[in-house]
């Protein structure tokens, strides 16, 4: 029998960033009815307006630089299709499935507030596009973050006219042909409501979305291993004392500081080097919490930014029923979500720079391990070049980790003279979110590693969770091979989250 999923509805004030993520990952959608009337009433506004023969830009205007230019009535619904025809400017490679459903989904959100003008019709005509599998061909490219998406928008919009290409049942077709096969009739598109499809910052919300729910993941996977990392190097876990924590309240270092303590509870190989000689760690392993707390404030800022985000309504003009007012103004601009990327982005490659540390303590031949973790040093170089890489993802970080926000190109003949370029700052969040799963990764195989030499000692309830999840892809070395292999495969439990849930069922639920 099959499964039936419930499908997440939506109401323009309860998404966020887990049932984005479901969406995205194939789970239906659905408008909740609550919303309907408010929809009803704001497109009522619309007809009301051009039966009175008034002037409004969007619904019988030109657009940008020609908003001066007046549109007559049997003529309005050519602007509007003209709108997205004109605008279906982008370029480089299509964006993957996942984040086109995450893009549909946030802009039926925002229409469904009822501020948009548009008719209940279009809400579900792109709804339809989600419960058929029918993925518009969107180039990533082509977004400045400010009067919307413009570019990336209009490609969706552009398969619910019958144009332009969709991927669908794992195919590349004309959207006609897959309108067609599924049932659906191409969509003529009334006064507002091309404007209302392109206007927005789904783009941007979507891909930085998407990254934030999976940096949420790797972030805290990053105490786990890391704290592998302090018992592989003999460290201690009097940094993690509550009363020292407790007198720098910030919640993320509170929050890496409990997941470590945790993690390395009752550990057998701490206790046994209780009385060293050795008076501090390392930074990269006695400031773990602070660090590693920092990026969790800065990631927390930019979830909440775009959770926000995905509950506001981002086009122009907007329609008010209650004052039967259109307004005109600039909730496209998309510098909020553009400057909480980038700050996120900050925050995160602060993860991997720290992770890339500890990786070379682990291999620099001290406190009793040996060279580069190798079964032979000199016969063998282990895992020699594994540091290399992380330094090479870190290095690519920073580079990445620059704002885009603090740039501007302007467009339309100078008048939109100043945009966010949010897009950018989503698409290089993503990149620098996957070299930090890599950095992890590392880190992970070569904490490891150094686990092993520590035999027959035992560790922490966390460390040795951990331990067992990567002995399932990655076995001991015992001479060298070449282990892209073995980083690869860590590197896609950490992606599946596989690291963190299992670490949970051994600890119990961690912040």
């Amino acid at each position: 029998m099959k499964t039936l999923i419930s499908p997440v509805l939506l109401d323009g004030k309860s998404l966020d960033l887990g049932s984005l993520e479901e969406i995205a990952q194939g789970r239906p959608a659905a408008l909740d009815p609550a919303i309907l009337p408010a929809v009803r009433a704001s497109r009522k506004v619309v007809d009301d307006l051009l039966a009175r023969g008034e002037v409004a830009y969007g619904l019988n205007t030109g657009f940008g630089r020609l908003a001066n230019r007046r549109i007559e009535p049997d003529q309005v619904r050519e602007l509007q299709r003209n709108l997205i025809l004109s605008h279906c400017a982008g370029m480089g490679p299509c964006l993957p499935d996942r984040a086109v459903r995450a893009m549909i989904a946030l802009r039926v959100n925002a229409l469904a507030q009822g501020f948009s003008g548009v008719r209940v019709e279009l809400l579900e005509a792109l709804l339809a596009l989600l419960d058929h599998g029918i993925h518009p061909r969107v180039p990533s490219r082509g977004s400045v973050g400010a009067s919307g998406d413009l570019a990336p928008l209009s490609h969706i919009a552009l398969a619910l006219l019958g144009e332009g290409e969709v991927s669908w049942q794992g195919r590349v077709v004309p959207a006609a042909e897959a309108l067609a096969a599924e049932g659906l009739n191409p969509v003529v598109l009334e006064a507002k409501e091309g404007l209302a499809l392109i206007n927005g910052t789904q783009l941007m919300t979507a891909l930085g979305s998407l990254t934030l729910a999976r940096a949420g993941r790797l972030m805290r996977c990053a105490d786990v291993i890391g704290g592998m990392s302090v018992e592989a190097l003999m460290g201690t876990d009097a940094n993690l004392h509550p009363l020292l924590h407790a007198a720098r309240p910030h919640p993320g270092q509170l929050a890496a500081a409990e997941t470590l303590r945790r993690t390395l509870a009752d550990s057998p190989a701490i206790a046994s080097h209780r009385d060293c000689p050795r008076v501090q760690d390392a930074y990269s392993l006695r400031c773990m919490p602070q660090v590693h707390g920092a990026a969790r404030e800065g990631w927390r800022f930019a979830a909440e930014i775009l959770q926000r985000e995905m509950n506001s309504v981002t086009d122009n003009p907007l329609v008010f029923p209650d004052s039967g007012q259109v307004v005109s103004g600039g909730n496209f601009h998309g510098a909020p979500v553009a400057l909480a990327l980038d700050a996120a982005a900050v925050a995160l490659a602060t993860l991997g720079t720290i992770s890339e540390r500890r990786c070379d303590r682990l291999l620099a031949g001290q406190d009793g391990l040996p060279a580069f973790l190798a079964v032979n040093p000199g016969l063998h170089s282990g895992l020699m070049i594994v540091q290399y890489t992380a330094a090479a993802l870190v290095n690519e970080n920073k580079v990445l980790a620059h704002p885009a926000s603090v740039d501007t190109v302007p467009t339309s003949a100078g008048q939109e003279d100043h945009n966010s370029h949010g897009p950018t700052a989503a698409h290089k969040l993503e990149q620098l979110v996957s070299n930090l799963e890599r950095i992890l990764a590392c880190e992970w195989v070569c904490a490891g590693q150094a686990l092993e030499n520590r035999r027959p000692l035992r560790f922490g309830p966390g460390t040795e969770a951990g331990l067992a999840v990567l002995r399932r892809v990655v076995p001991v070395l015992e001479g060298d091979r070449p282990p892209y292999g073995d980083l690869e495969a860590a590197r896609s439990l950490l992606e599946e989250g596989t690291l963190w849930c299992e670490v949970q069922e051994v600890l119990g639920p961690l912040p």
